[in-house]
């Protein structure tokens, strides 16, 4: 990996302090209000409790905001021609690659070890091993959202693609059971929208495959082949689309 590149690029995003404050400071605040201030937060949740629930759920939503946010990026620079330029260097594609990927893994990890961070000076309460294994899968799974941004990147071939692209994961987030636990007919519509898989499989190590249920305030049974499959078939579908607008953009060209 050419690591003069991966610094110039981590320096690039960490400077750009309007991104970091909605990549990793909002996130931080939401758990802050909802997941550390309220009682609720130590009601207990099998092992665990609800700040923890709470933590996860915010540090997914950082997470995949950073890797949307890169992935973007990468759309952009290439429609603006940056790749073109970098093209000139002895700098190969594939370094080019890893060095986003090392890039978007780094900024991901931000928001994850700082909600930990809070989660654990606040009262989010669990085994380690959840701890361990929940943020495991959340910076893991935050990478296919890399693909999403891209999307967006190649669809609209501009900057504001990148700010589309995070404004759209607000809603997603709403739908996906990350924000509010949702019930009902709510939790059903929630299990076909691309955030649900991801979140409810970073929360089974807390949960022990249930999601929770509002209404009584316990837990509803929820099969590991459901956020499973869905987290599946939204990064094909992300990789499939990918596939098919960089295609379309070079028979613009």
């Amino acid at each position: 990996m050419n690591t003069t590149f991966y610094r110039l690029e981590l320096r690039r995003l960490v400077r750009d302090y309007t991104n970091m404050f909605f990549t990793a400071g909002l996130p931080a605040f939401l758990y802050l209000i909802f997941g550390a201030g309220p009682e609720y937060g130590s009601d207990p949740i099998r092992e665990g409790n609800v700040s923890m629930w709470i933590m996860i759920a915010m540090a997914a939503y950082g997470a995949v905001t950073a890797t949307t946010g890169i992935g973007g990026s990468v759309a952009v620079e290439r429609m603006q021609g940056w790749t073109r330029q970098l093209g000139l260097t002895p700098m190969s594609d594939r370094d080019y690659v890893t060095v986003k990927a090392a890039v978007a893994a780094t900024i991901a990890a931000v928001p994850i070890l700082l909600i930990y961070s809070l989660g654990y000076l606040t009262g989010a309460k669990a085994p380690l091993s959840v701890w361990l294994i929940s943020g495991a899968i959340v910076l893991v799974g935050a990478v296919s959202f890399a693909l999403y941004g891209l999307n967006f990147g190649l669809a609209f071939r501009s900057e504001a693609a990148v700010s589309a692209a995070g404004g759209s994961l607000v809603v997603l987030s709403f739908l996906g059971n990350i924000f509010i636990p949702l019930s009902g007919w709510q939790l059903a519509v929630a299990k076909f929208t691309p955030l649900y898989g991801y979140v409810s499989l970073a929360r089974r190590a807390l949960t022990g495959g249930g999601t929770l249920d509002v209404e009584t305030g316990g837990l509803i049974d929820v099969p590991l082949w459901q956020p499973l499959t869905n987290a599946v078939v939204w990064t094909t579908v992300f990789a499939v689309a990918a596939l098919f607008l960089v295609k379309r953009s070079r028979t613009r060209q």
